[in-house]
């Protein structure tokens, strides 16, 4: 091997006045793709942030959670794209074939998406419970068998976490119907139990009483509970129902504290709650 022509030919491309300026050139025009790369992606995300105040002054507003659900998803996507398409451009610079990967890469595409609809089916399906505003985290929903409060919303699964420490994660495609608890206030039903010896104008007085003077305590309240009245009439007791609008989700921790309050205060005020009773009869017989 001639080691002499190599250098030469070495020195020969550095010493090169046109290779150090198609270097030069091919460096600036890579900075330039990289510049504007950057500049496009700042300019997107201020748009999207704009378009996202914009909808936070008119009157229809969607929920906090939501909104940032999105703005995070549609900034992810302009970045993405706006990257690809930079990566497409810069080697482009270095005459690599772009045409060629993007039909690879959309043959690729085309067999993934044959060998994966399930993944497809979820992350559509994610996507539409997201722009559609279905539930948010933090939400109370039941979806299927999974009770419990949303954790995380991704394009592909849903984890939601039960009372119990349990998490489910729900492939997005599976998810057929939702009940959503938080969306609209709650409603607290209770029934309240008296036995029949009981007066009734005098157990329904107490319970008015009762309700008309609730302590500051009851924070879950949107307005006051309200007595239906006699609600049934039982082979052992009288019933009273009890109704409250509460704030989402807290009607049964409402319930919980309210019975336990209302079943003191009747106890002071000699209201029997019924339990079960024998009465023994004794027959007596005549004597001969």
């Amino acid at each position: 091997m001639d080691y002499s022509k190599t250098v030469e030919e070495i020195e020969r491309i550095i010493l090169n006045q046109d290779t150090w300026i198609l270097l030069g050139t091919r460096t600036l025009k890579i900075f330039f793709i990289v510049l504007i790369a950057i500049i496009v992606i700042r300019i997107g995300k201020a748009v999207i942030r704009r378009m996202f105040t914009f909808q936070i002054k008119t009157k229809i507003r969607p929920s906090e959670r939501r909104e940032q659900t999105l703005l995070k998803l549609l900034e992810n996507s302009l970045t993405y794209v706006v990257y690809f398409s930079a990566m497409l451009a810069v080697l482009a610079e270095f005459n690599v074939d772009v045409t060629g990967i993007l039909a690879s890469a959309g043959v690729l595409g085309l067999a993934v998406g044959f060998g994966a609809q399930n993944l497809v089916r979820d992350v559509i399906s994610g996507f539409f419970i997201i722009f559609e505003d279905q539930f948010s985290v933090g939400d109370y929903v039941q979806i299927g068998q999974a009770l419990g409060t949303v954790k995380e919303i991704g394009l592909r699964t849903t984890k939601i976490a039960a009372y119990g420490g349990e998490v489910y994660i729900i492939p997005n495609g599976s998810i057929t119907e939702v009940v959503n608890y938080s969306i609209n206030n709650g409603l607290a039903i209770m029934d309240i139990r008296v036995a029949y010896e009981t007066d009734i104008k005098k157990a329904e007085s107490l319970i008015r009483d009762f309700i008309a003077n609730l302590s500051d305590e009851y924070e879950e309240l949107v307005a006051p509970p309200n007595l239906i009245g006699v609600q049934d009439l039982t082979a052992s007791e009288i019933v009273f129902r009890v109704t409250a609008e509460t704030v989402p989700v807290m009607q049964w921790a409402f319930s919980r504290k309210f019975r336990k309050d209302l079943k003191l205060f009747l106890d002071k005020n000699g209201i029997e709650i019924p339990y079960p009773k024998m009465v023994h009869i004794s027959e007596q017989k005549g004597a001969n």
